[in-house]
């Protein structure tokens, strides 16, 4: 899909969270072609960075380029014993309220509650024991969409 970002973060291989429209945005004549295919809260790479620079007063450079973007791949650690790699489920959120160092990794930016994910890789348990005793496992994630 494309979408326009900041000149200076316009590079192949960046990854960023799309939080929503800035207020400005709204009566931009960009916006649909901006923002308007992105979903707050997801997680994107960009794969492709198009030329034909368009001014944008909300980025510090006061520019915006065309980039093509596709959902960024996830890493998860999770406490699942059917998921292998190629297996396919539905993300449900960890029962824990723990504030630990792997929260992140559990809890992770861009993966939101019944996503349907792909397991493109599984690195195995995790080295680090679990404050609450689950036996964790880092996967890498892509989305069925």
């Amino acid at each position: 899909m494309i979408t326009l970002i900041g000149k200076d973060l316009a590079k192949e291989g960046q990854e960023f969270v799309f939080l929503g429209p800035a207020e400005d945005c709204e009566n931009c004549r960009f916006k649909s072609s901006c923002v308007g295919n992105l979903e707050k809260n997801r997680k994107y790479v960009i794969v492709d960075v198009k030329d034909n620079e368009q001014k944008c007063p909300i980025h510090a450079e006061g520019a915006v380029v065309p980039v093509e973007v596709d959902r960024a791949k996830i890493t998860l650690l999770t406490d699942s014993k059917s998921i292998f790699e190629g297996s396919t489920f539905t993300y449900n959120a960890p029962d824990c309220d723990e504030n630990c160092d792997f929260h992140d990794d559990c809890f992770p930016e861009g993966l939101q509650e019944n996503d349907k994910c792909i397991v493109l890789k599984n690195e195995g348990k995790h080295k680090d024991e679990c404050k609450k005793g689950y036996k964790l496992n880092r996967l890498t994630l892509g989305f069925v969409i």
